[in-house]
């Protein structure tokens, strides 16, 4: 029996106890794992809320191709070029503005230019149409053919340009006052009709020469008057046929600006001035308040108009008590 024994193995049971049951950290980490998982799944349901339909195709484009975020990781011409819609890439992450592909940005500069410079000469030469008109409609009105003297027509950096000044014994206005004189009334009438074949809106300014009202500044001055008279030509432009909402600007620039500045006191001074604008000088207008045009800059101009208007000689006494501004 003994030997029985001895011959039969030994088996040893050992329990493994775990210490802490339920009470353990284990559990934690999983929860840890569960919280962050939960966290990017909201980030990523925010961003895809907040990113635009185009950042959303861009994003699939990238993960799409693993070869281009090879090359923007390197820093070539990919996702992160500067057409691309996720702009940056490269080497660099953190950039906004993404690879510049030569040549692309200055092509596109070239194009723009090219169609500016285009629009330009496409609009001079539809004033140079209307200044052409013009100089018809008066040429062929009897009435007013023996006018034409004091028109002046051109093109300036603003666009069309009509001026219509004073002569010696043929003002345009009443002495001192807003009157416009019958002639007058009929020429803005005909440069009223055909304002409204182009659709270019129009300054109008009008000018007096350096005679100083009795008073001076202090009451009615040549500041009011050149005001007035410009709008007393607003008016007769727009029953010559002009829409009045073609109208922008409206001002009156006493003697501010001169025609003849050697001889303040020269009737030529006193005149009424229509720019048929531009798109830049519109733009400088609504945009940007728009500074008051010098629109006298070439002395050209005077001499084109003393070789038309037989001119008096200087003023050089005192003026008058009465105005003939």
């Amino acid at each position: 029996m003994a030997n029985d024994l001895s011959q039969q193995p030994i088996i040893i049971k050992r329990i493994k106890k775990v210490a802490g049951g339920h009470h353990g950290g284990a559990w934690k980490i999983a929860y840890a794992d569960f919280v962050t998982a939960m966290m990017a799944f909201f980030l990523l349901l925010w961003l895809l809320s907040s990113a635009s339909e185009d950042t959303l195709r861009g994003i699939a484009e990238y993960f799409a191709n693993p070869e281009m975020v090879k090359v923007a990781m390197s820093g070539g011409s990919g996702v992160g070029d500067a057409t691309s819609i996720i702009q940056g890439g490269g080497t660099d992450l953190t950039r906004q503005s993404g690879q510049v592909q030569k040549g692309t940005l200055k092509e596109k500069e070239v194009d723009r230019e090219a169609i500016k410079r285009q629009r330009k000469q496409e609009e001079k030469q539809m004033l140079e149409k209307l200044k052409l008109k013009i100089e018809k409609a008066i040429e062929a009105n009897p009435s007013l053919k023996q006018f034409r003297n004091q028109l002046l027509l051109d093109i300036t950096t603003d666009g069309l340009r009509i001026q219509i000044v004073d002569e010696q014994n043929r003002p345009m206005f009443a002495s001192g006052r807003a009157e416009l004189q019958p002639y007058t009334k009929a020429i803005l009438r005909e440069i009223g009709k055909t304002l409204n074949d182009v659709q270019n809106r129009i300054s109008l300014s009008g000018h007096t020469d350096a005679t100083p009202f009795p008073t001076g500044d202090k009451g009615y001055s040549n500041w009011e008057l050149s005001a007035d008279r410009a709008n007393a030509s607003r008016r007769e432009l727009i029953v010559g046929g002009m829409d009045p909402s073609k109208m922008l600007r409206v001002v009156g620039l006493s003697s501010a600006v001169l025609f003849d500045k050697e001889n303040p006191l020269n009737p030529i001074n006193r005149r009424i001035s229509i720019i048929v604008m531009n798109e830049e000088a519109e733009k400088a207008i609504t945009k940007d308040g728009g500074a008051l045009e010098v629109d006298i800059e070439h002395s050209s101009d005077l001499d084109q108009i003393t070789n038309r208007i037989s001119l008096p000689p200087p003023v050089l006494s005192v003026p008058s008590p009465i105005p003939p501004n």
